[in-house]
Order: C-alpha cells, then structure tokens, then sequence
C-alpha cells in the first residue's frame, strides 16, 4: 500500500498492445496520469454523446419552423453540444 513516504503497487487489468497512457513523474517524484476527461462545458472539452435526429423541416410558415427549430435546439441540450439556457 502506499503512504506519503512510500510507493505502493497498482492493480490492474492486463493492457492490451494499443493500451497506452502517457504518465509523468513530478518533480515530487511521484507519478502523475491523465484523468478522464468529465463532461464538456462551454469553455473545458469533455465528453459529448451523438444528438437524436431531428427531421427535415417541411414548414410552411413561421411558427412550425420556430417550432422545429426549438425541438433542434432541445436535442442538442439533451446531448451536452450546447449549454441550457442560464
């Protein structure tokens, strides 16, 4: 086990050949790794899932083509690509 003082072991599943992670030790001497990345935000890149489809629109006037609009909007929301309204 490690202590403030002492390197301790690791465990992990066995990596595979294209299993790398680039890793740098400190001027602390201790070993520091990438964390995951956590989900974007507006300024920090993250983890993004693929928006639903959202069909063609066909509207004939105004208010449908608000209507798709906003449902577009929606889904990319729902999808973290774009921020909910503050």
């Amino acid at each position: 086990m490690a202590t403030g003082d002492t390197l301790g072991g690791v465990k992990a599943a066995a990596a595979g050949e294209d299993d790398t992670v680039e890793v740098k030790i400190g001027d602390d001497h201790k070993l520091y790794v990438p964390t995951y990345p956590t989900d974007a935000t507006e300024s920090i890149s993250g983890l993004v899932k693929a928006a639903a489809n959202q069909a063609d629109s066909i509207a004939e006037d105004t208010a449908t083509l608000v209507t798709d609009f906003n449902a577009l909007l929606a889904k990319l929301k729902a999808a973290g690509l774009m921020a909910d309204q503050e």
